[in-house]
Formats: C-alpha cells, sequence, structure tokens
C-alpha cells in the first residue's frame, strides 16, 4: 500500500494545511530533537531511534528558519527522531552543506533533509546515499533530480508562471521594461532558473534554454505588448543583495516598472532601492512568508506565489522515518519528478481567471514573523 504521503496531488485548500495531520505509526519514544547522536540507538520507549540530519542553506532567511522550527516541533512530536539542524553560513556556500553530509555519515543518521546549494553538492549527497542514507531534497530539486531519492517541492516553474502570468494582465499591454533579480550568477539552481523561466513564460515571453537564466531575447513581443529586459542581477536572495542589484539595474535604464524577484526579501531591496531613487514599478515575488504576506498588504510587492515550507520539512522527516522502519518509499506527483507540496497566488488585485489568496487570506497560513 502507498504511504500517506504518496497520494494524489491535494487540491489547494488541502496543500494549505499543515502535514502533521498526514500520521505515521511511529514508536512513542522520547524525544532526542537538536544535535548530536548517532541514527541507531535504542529510545527511552523502547523503539529504534531515528538519526535525521535537517540542512538548510542558511539560517538566516525566514523560509529556512521555519522549515528548521517546523522540523524540530514534528521530531519532538513524534518522539523516536534524533533531529540535526545545520546549514550553510549563508547562500552559496557549498563547502557548510558537504560539511554537514559527511557528519550526517559519520554519526549513522537514516536519512537527511536538505535544500541543495548548488550542483558542487551533488558528489557528498551520492556519498551519502551509496552509505546507505536516504536522501530527500526541500524546496529545491537537484540537478540532476535523481541526485537524491526524491524531493517535496514547490512546483517552483508554477509559482513563476503565476506570477508572470498575474504580471502580464497588470501590464495592460503597455509596453514592460523589465529587472529580473535572480539568486545567483555563478551557480546553477533549480529554483533560479526555474522561477525565472517560469515567470517568462507567464509574461508570455519566449525562452530559450529552459535551464539558463538570460539567453531569451532582450526585446520582443509578451502578451498584448512589447518588452525590453533590462538586466538579470543576482541579489543572492537577501535584502541588501536586492537592493544592490536593482541600483545597478536602475543605471542601466530608469525606467523600469516590471521586477522579477526570486523572492521576498530580494523584493524589499528592490523596493528599497527603487524608493531611494524615486521610483515605482510592479514587483512580483516568491516565498508566501507572513512579512511577504504584509508586502503584498501594503502594496510593496503585487502579487507573490506561496509556498509551504513547514510542509516539506514534516513530509521529508515522516518518510524517512516510515522508510526506517520497514515502510514503502514515497511516490512523486503525477507528471512531475518531486512531489509537489503546492503554491498559491497571493494577491489583492485580480488578474483574469487566475485563482487568487487575498493578502488576509495568506495571513491566516503564512509562515515566519510579519516583520
Amino acid at each position: 500500500m502507498k504511504p500517506a504521503i504518496a497520494l494524489s496531488r491535494r487540491t489547494r485548500v488541502v496543500a494549505l494545511a499543515s502535514a502533521a495531520g498526514v500520521g505515521l505509526a511511529l514508536g512513542a519514544c522520547s524525544s532526542s530533537s537538536g544535535g548530536g547522536g548517532g541514527g541507531g540507538g535504542a529510545s527511552a520507549g523502547g523503539g529504534e531511534t531515528i538519526g535525521v540530519t535537517l540542512i538548510t542553506k542558511d539560517s538566516n532567511n525566514p523560509f529556512f528558519v521555519t522549515m528548521q522550527t517546523g522540523a524540530k516541533a514534528y521530531a519532538t512530536k513524534q518522539g523516536n527522531i534524533n533531529l540535526t539542524i545545520a546549514s550553510g553560513k549563508q547562500e552559496g556556500d557549498d563547502q557548510g552543506q558537504i560539511d554537514a553530509i559527511e557528519a550526517s555519515i559519520a554519526k549513522g543518521d537514516k536519512g537527511i533533509l536538505i535544500t541543495p546549494m548548488s550542483t558542487g553538492v551533488n558528489s557528498a549527497i551520492k556519498k551519502a546515499r551509496d552509505a546507505g542514507l536516504y536522501v530527500i531534497a526541500l524546496d529545491t530539486p537537484p540537478d540532476p533530480p535523481d541526485t537524491v531519492d526524491i524531493t517535496f517541492a514547490t512546483d517552483n516553474f508554477k509559482a513563476g508562471k503565476l506570477i508572470g502570468q498575474w504580471a502580464q494582465v497588470q501590464m495592460a499591454g503597455k509596453p514592460a521594461t523589465i529587472a529580473m533579480l535572480d539568486l545567483f550568477n555563478d551557480k546553477v539552481v533549480s529554483v533560479d532558473y526555474n522561477r525565472d523561466q517560469g515567470f517568462l513564460t507567464g509574461m508570455g515571453i519566449p525562452v530559450n534554454d529552459p535551464k539558463k537564466n538570460g539567453d531569451e531575447a532582450k526585446t520582443g513581443s509578451y502578451t498584448g505588448g512589447t518588452y525590453t529586459i533590462v538586466c538579470n542581477e543576482a541579489g543572492n536572495g537577501a535584502a541588501d543583495g536586492g537592493r544592490s542589484a536593482m541600483e545597478r539595474c536602475l543605471t542601466k535604464n530608469p525606467d523600469i516598472n516590471l521586477v522579477y524577484t526570486i523572492n521576498e526579501p530580494t523584493a524589499v531591496g528592490a523596493n528599497a532601492a527603487l524608493k531611494a531613487a524615486g521610483k515605482t514599478a510592479t514587483i512580483v515575488s516568491i516565498d508566501g512568508g507572513c512579512a511577504g504576506v504584509a508586502a503584498v498588504k501594503s502594496g510593496v510587492i503585487g502579487a507573490t506565489a506561496q509556498q509551504y515550507p513547514l510542509k516539506m520539512a514534516e513530509l521529508g522527516i515522516q518518510a524517512i522515518a516510515q522508510i526506517a522502519t520497514g515502510g514503502a518509499k514515497p511516490s512523486t506527483s503525477p507528471g512531475l519528478d518531486f512531489y509537489d507540496t503546492g503554491v498559491a497566488l497571493v494577491t489583492d488585485k485580480k488578474a483574469g481567471s487566475i485563482t487568487i489568496v487575498s493578502s488576509d487570506e495568506g495571513s491566516k497560513i503564512c509562515w515566519g514573523s510579519a516583520s
């Protein structure tokens, strides 16, 4: 029988709910959540303690902080999960993730949950799998997808496409002068190119290599009008990086009226640069954290695609615990090479037939702090 996490794709309403209700028959053992400990010993309740390491890209981004907090709470609830939290120092720190993978192997964990930094960590993931660990990617599908056993993630192309479709409607046929604020310019990361290419596709702008940012025609037609792509700048997923990237774009063309951002911290930085220059533009983004939803409500961000890091972490721990106790392995969503954890468009401005979630509704299901 397929496990609970291998059920067919949920509807949007269910996708917004916590995965905590999707239970597994794990032993009722005492918690050892947190650092330390190997994966094999016996817990107070007599069952096997299951060692799991969660490795995020950093421990500062609210998305990853939420993932860590949710994983700790879920591990404590299950009782026999020995959870270790690790991360890189910042976006781009491949070596920090590699070191954490090595440590997980050394202490005999049953599995690893990882938001892979880039293809630079692929060989370390392979080493873990060769050592018998079950490795699940969260949020960021690796390249290639079969680098890990399975990925639990947002459909990042769909997320980008949603904000692109929304932006196309908002432009209403006017010339679109676009800034593209991506994640990296020196690393290939699936979440980076999928969101970028999804946005362009949603706008109706033809893409070339779907795994490469910035190789599309810089001028042409989008659905309903003409466009100019002023820049593809890397903001490294942070507010300060987003501000610097936007400043560079404005020096190339001060008349930018549409800004795509890889995530909400980048969007906040872009808005600061626009404000300092006395400019305004429609900003679209992806994340759906409480701060981002608040930015939608205040008008800083026009629309954001909301994803669910808590659900990713809970399902990941659940899967490893299930496999460690002899259960079946999870399955990917139909037609995809990963398990889709859902996405919804949060905005207060309707766009044709696109299904939206208002900022008020989005604030009830968001994650992280609103400040």
